[in-house]
């Protein structure tokens, strides 16, 4: 029975409006953690592939690039056959083997839609996340950072300030992106973003994105207007000639030539296609045989890989550093866009790296396994709404606090911070607290100003300079100076300071 090429075709187009409506039902059920949002993301994607897969198989079948198909419609019709006998031989043997299918298959059964629906919608896909990525609400990018910040291109900065500027490639020194080591570390930042995009927003089409990126790319490339790169490549690829080749009339001996320098050497000879590499002598003996032979006659032994065969085809020698440019460069725009589209994420990130360095690691330990057991309670009482007409805070058995409680504690008033970035604490205690908390206090170190009791209660930025300008002047008051507080005593048993003591001592009165 399954194996005639129609029950297959009937099979497969089943199997495919049977997973449409799956989804369907999937997409109609809100997610309410981020955990659930990412388990339905997975089950979809899946079943999205399943059905491009299905989809694959019935064209080639419908295709019927052998006949198969065409000769199994004209044998269930009996259009092969002659006569009548022979027809109804057909349909004997088509019955035989439908009974000998069940005879061999006796426990097939058909399966309840609705049953198989369920256990579709509580598949939970596997998801690797490591622990540090908190199952995608954060990046994890430590390798990364230590790559950076032992390689010639990078700095030694905090894990915190690498957040902030490794999207930011156009700041790198275009004469150090185009080393081995800034190649292999934007291959594996652009596989780690793209890895990570791909496991917290799997219904995105990365293809589709990475085709317009490269599109653009290409356009803006031929126009020399990369950012970072601009007059990188003109005229197709190459260097502009002012920039990259020499003109040799000026120059009669290698050693006037070996002048200019090693780098410009090495930019004449990658214009010309012409290995660049050897002593500054070697490379001058090299460019000056231009000078009175043509590229053509040249011996290949001093083209770079590549630049003859291009020659042989009438196309001008495209340089090696130019092609590396423009994939290095084609990289950075990737791994830019992807940084567009995680932006969320990097903040988010960056948010919980400054939290961490405020806390200890018994309060980072609490505070993990407080965010799983809320994560857990959310899925457990999805189905429970709560009736909350004044919008009140939730208490510790996730039930709005009493009216009168949250009058007594004043939670509908608001405090706001400047300090904090205008952030709100509802009710004075939260905003006492608050000092104390890792966001106040980070604040206080960006304004360069020690958190101590002094700034109690002050939330304006200007107010805490001034009051911290006139404690450093108070403290410059207070300070010991020796030359006037530091005391002498004479012979008569008269006492000075030392300013006054020194000056009667030189002049010969004591």
């Amino acid at each position: 029975m399954s194996s005639t090429l129609l029950e297959v075709t009937r099979a497969s187009h089943e199997e495919v409006e049977r997973l449409e409506r799956v989804i369907v039902k999937d997409l109609q059920n809100e997610p309410t953690s981020n955990k659930d949002r990412l388990f339905q993301s997975h089950r979809v994607r899946n079943m999205i592939d399943t059905i491009t897969s299905t989809t694959h198989k019935l064209i080639e079948i419908y295709e019927d690039n052998d006949n198969a198909r065409k000769d199994e419609i004209a044998a269930l019709g009996g259009q092969a056959a002659t006569g009548v006998n022979n027809v109804f031989s057909a349909f004997y043997d088509r019955l035989k083997e439908i009974r000998e299918y069940h005879r061999k298959h006796p426990v097939a059964r058909v399966v309840d839609a609705n049953d198989d629906y369920e256990a579709l919608l509580k598949e939970e896909p596997q998801i690797e996340f490591s622990g540090e990525e908190a199952f995608g609400r954060y990046l994890d990018m430590h390798e990364l950072y230590h790559q950076y910040i032992n390689s010639k291109f990078g700095e030694p900065i905090e894990y915190s300030a690498y957040l902030d500027i490794f999207p930011e490639a156009d700041k790198i020194p275009r004469k150090k992106k185009m080393t081995r080591q800034y190649r292999e570390y934007m291959e594996n930042l652009l596989e780690y973003l793209l890895y990570f995009f791909q496991r917290t927003e799997p219904l995105q089409d990365v293809d589709r994105i990475f085709s317009k990126v490269t599109t653009e790319f290409e356009e803006n490339w031929a126009a020399g207007k990369v950012h970072g790169w601009e007059n990188e490549n003109q005229d197709n690829g190459h260097a502009p000639a002012q920039h990259a080749a020499l003109d040799l009339d000026y120059y009669s001996t290698v050693e006037e030539l070996m002048e200019v320098g090693p780098e410009r050497l090495k930019e004449a000879l990658a214009a010309l296609g012409l290995k660049t590499g050897g002593t500054i002598q070697q490379r001058a003996e090299r460019l000056f045989l231009t000078k009175h032979t043509p590229l053509e006659k040249l011996d290949k032994k001093h083209f770079a890989k590549g630049a003859r065969a291009s020659e042989k085809k009438g196309v001008a020698p495209v340089p090696q550093e130019d092609a590396n440019s423009k994939e290095i460069a084609l990289m950075e725009a990737k791994m830019k866009k992807l940084c567009d589209l995680l932006e969320e994420t990097i903040a988010r990130t960056k948010d919980n790296v400054v939290k961490k360095q405020a806390l200890t690691y018994e309060e980072i330990e609490a505070e993990r396994e407080e965010e799983e057991t809320q994560e857990d309670t959310e899925s457990e009482d999805e189905e429970q709404q709560i009736y909350n007409p004044l919008k009140l805070p939730m208490g510790w058995d996730g039930k709005p606090i009493p009216y009168w409680l949250y009058k007594l504690h004043g939670l509908g008033q608001e405090f706001k911070c400047e300090i904090c970035g205008n952030y709100s604490y509802w009710g004075r205690r939260a905003f006492e607290r608050h000092f104390k908390e890792w966001r106040h206090q980070h604040g206080m170190r960006c304004l360069g100003i020690p958190n101590t009791k002094n700034f109690n209660e002050i939330t304006s930025i200007e107010e805490a300079k001034e009051l911290w300008k006139k404690i450093q002047q108070r403290q410059g008051v207070n300070k010991w100076r020796p030359d006037l507080e530091e005391e002498y005593e004479d012979k008569e048993g008269n006492i000075y300071n030392k300013k006054t003591y020194t000056d009667l001592q030189r002049q010969g009165l004591i």
